[in-house]
């Protein structure tokens, strides 16, 4: 693995917001997001971070010292993932704005405030894909007890082409050694992974460019990831060794078989043409009538996502992300991307959605032994809502509590 970041080796005597480990048992229903399975009348019990008991109320018995929680009509599961996020753009106002006049400052507080949101939303990790500089120090903020936060993993600056999609806030470069510069410097700043703009409304990057950057991930022992919305653009990195798609588009029958040969995920983001669509929330946000219009076109029609729905049942791994920091899309809004996975049946149904974000998103991120189902011995990322989402996805706009590692965190 490579060194570790600077700020690694800073000795940590106390966090500023010292939140305790609790011993809690929390009963309602149970998803465990382990397959289809439901425990009505269930209970989780969990004690110094990690998840110790989950069964039957009936044969929970008595224990002492614990902290008892219960929501009518609640539905306890994991918490969730959301593997596509900008946290220090607002969702509000507009990116080329943000990216170049926010100061590093600002950068910081709406990186915070947008990390409450995430919790909030029962969201306890983020795979936050850049765009400037802030997410590293928002992950050493998190990690140094600074503030709380989601669990981050993060790619620092994402790397463009010179002049290519999004420059104005990412880390450009020019030719193969340059690529892997770009590289070396956003792995000393502490990234967790990469990620590429291999395209916009063209393909980005000479060949030996593309080549150098994926190699140079992989050479450091970190995934490489890219932004592909087309088939020429999904079906080149494929080839070159990427590890995750992000957003994804139209495809050939062969780039979704490369994608199943390769296993090579699909991180969805509807999200922007979903809540853009409504007029009554993108007027709020100054979304002009025309990109209304054009919203509403592109939600409307099925067979725009019909690639993602083949890839689905080809066997491509589809995981959850909604491009939050994008316009009108703030990090607490999670609910309309998995209401569109289901209409369009990129998942299965509610449970496929919540899954998704949670036991799917921690295989793709190589936390599954850690995270994403309720299992004894695994980490106490759970959260409490009221309702039952498998009904009603919009329970998961009544999130009670949000643990992370047996630390409440609302």
């Amino acid at each position: 693995m490579p060194e570790p970041v600077a700020w690694k080796f800073k000795k940590v005597l106390k966090p500023i917001i010292d939140l305790e480990k609790e011993h809690v048992i929390l009963k309602g229903r149970i998803l465990t997001c382990v397959g289809n399975e439901v425990i009505e009348n269930g209970f989780v019990e969990f004690k110094d971070s990690k998840i110790t008991r989950v069964g039957k109320q009936s044969e929970m018995g008595n224990v002492e010292g614990t902290h008892e929680i219960e929501v009518p009509n609640g539905t306890i599961m994991p918490a969730l993932f959301n593997n596509h996020a900008h946290l220090s753009w607002d969702g509000i106002h507009d990116l080329a704005d943000q990216s170049m006049n926010d100061s590093p400052e600002i950068n910081a507080y709406k990186a915070c405030a947008n990390m409450l949101l995430s919790l909030r939303s029962g969201i306890t990790t983020v795979r936050d894909l850049g765009v400037n500089k802030a997410n590293i120090t928002t992950k050493e903020a998190v990690e140094q007890g600074i503030f709380p936060g989601p669990r981050l993993l993060i790619t620092g600056e994402s790397i463009v082409q010179t002049g290519g999609h999004t420059y104005w806030v990412c880390r450009e470069a020019s030719g193969a050694d340059e690529m892997r510069r770009a590289v070396r410097d956003q792995v000393r700043s502490g990234a967790d992974l990469i990620k590429i703009m291999a395209c916009h409304d063209r393909l980005e990057f000479t060949d030996a460019e593309l080549d150098a950057v994926i190699d140079e991930a992989h050479r450091n022992g970190l995934p490489i990831t890219a932004h592909a919305t087309f088939d020429a653009a999904i079906n080149r990195v494929a080839k070159f060794g990427i590890d995750t798609i992000e957003h994804a588009g139209n495809m050939s029958e062969e780039t979704i078989k490369l994608l199943v040969d390769k296993n090579i995920p699909i991180i969805t983001t509807f999200s922007a043409v979903v809540i853009q669509s409504k007029p009554e929330i993108a007027r709020k946000y100054n979304i002009p009538e025309w990109k209304i219009e054009e919203r509403q076109r592109q939600a409307a029609d099925k067979a725009k996502y019909q690639n993602i729905v083949d890839a689905k049942n080809a066997g491509v791994t589809i995981a959850f992300g909604t491009d939050a920091g994008s316009p009108c899309v703030q990090h607490n809004m999670i609910v309309p991307e998995m209401e569109f996975m289901v209409k369009l049946g990129v998942v299965d149904d509610n449970y496929g959605a919540l899954r998704s974000a949670s036991s799917v998103s921690a295989k793709i991120n190589k936390l599954d032994s850690k995270l994403g189902t309720l299992e004894v011995g695994k980490l106490a990322d759970i959260i409490v809502m009221e309702g039952n989402p498998l009904e009603d996805l919009s329970s998961l706009t009544k999130i009670r509590y949000t643990f992370k590692e047996g630390r409440s965190m609302l």
